[in-house]
């Protein structure tokens, strides 16, 4: 008792009188440009590699402010 061919092609043949060709095709295209907008909002990212950048300048301020502070004390 499974779903064959018959009854695959019945259902298809109902979606389309109920709903048109119109509707279908509209929200193929809606799901099409969903996914485009998608992949394009993900390739225009920043890259993360301004992190690592701005730590390297702050570890490099922290260990420049540690031996001012510690020629202050040793004055």
């Amino acid at each position: 008792m499974g779903i064959g061919w018959p009854q695959i092609l019945i259902i298809v043949v109902l979606l389309i009188l109920l709903f048109g060709r119109g509707k279908i095709s509209g929200l193929m295209g809606d799901v099409a440009q969903g996914i485009k907008s998608f992949k394009k909002g993900i390739a225009d990212d920043e890259p993360e590699e301004e992190a690592p950048k701005n730590l390297e300048k702050n570890s490099e301020t922290v260990v420049a402010e540690e031996k001012s502070e510690k020629s202050d004390s040793a004055s």
